[in-house]
């Protein structure tokens, strides 16, 4: 895929995800790794309204090359890209529920998704929790490295969820997944909820292995 058409598909994902509330005002980032670097959206942006030849684009050292200056969230990225050398893509949202799962005191930092449903085993698997840290420090990307290898969706304390994919339509279904999953658990919250099993898990895990 060129990079005009990769391009084409950040707005394109932008918009949708801006259409349908899974982020709102300039929250939000979304990159894409290239042949020789990659490809962000810009600090500030809004996703609904993103411009292809505004994205900032910067080298694989994150040295900013073209476009707009990038978003401030390039050590979160960075640290799956770090981690996961078949991660195309990485996807930080606001969205309402995973944001909310991220913000309650109980949550397990090492599971924070119940697994109730076969797709958020099979698109994201078990989701940590890391530590608040400001948007945009340094720190977070070593907190993301520690977990990335073994994760594919990392939860933000008090912040939000960050995924990475094979591709960008990968990982934006997973995240996708990540929030109705992180939705359900919130509606559930008090009920006496069925889990999938251990074996159930096993089972979805031998035939739709992450990558």
């Amino acid at each position: 895929m060129n990079e005009g058409v990769i391009r084409d598909e950040i707005v394109k994902w932008g918009r949708s995800f801006f259409q349908r509330g899974l982020t709102g005002g300039s929250s939000g980032n979304i990159s894409v790794r290239l042949e020789d670097g990659y490809l962000f959206t810009p600090t500030n942006s809004c996703l609904g309204f993103l411009e292809a030849e505004r994205l900032s684009k910067v080298d694989a050292s994150g040295k900013h090359v073209s476009g707009a200056p990038p978003t401030k969230e390039l050590p979160l990225h960075f640290g799956f890209y770090d981690r996961r050398p078949n991660a195309r893509a990485v996807i930080h949202l606001h969205s309402t529920y995973a944001t909310a799962v991220s913000c309650l005191a109980d949550t397990d930092p090492m599971d924070a998704i119940p697994p109730l449903t076969p797709y958020v085993v099979m698109r994201v698997g078990r989701v940590p929790v890391i530590p608040y840290s400001r948007p945009g420090a340094e720190s977070v990307r070593d907190r993301i490295q520690a977990l990335a290898g073994g994760h594919p969706a990392i939860l933000l304390a008090n912040h939000g969820p960050v995924v990475a994919g094979a591709s960008l339509e990968a990982a934006a279904f997973a995240i996708e997944e990540l929030e109705e999953g992180a939705k359900l658990s919130v509606i559930l919250r008090g009920m006496t909820a069925r889990h999938l099993t251990a074996e159930n898990i096993a089972e979805l895990n031998t035939h739709f292995r992450l990558t």
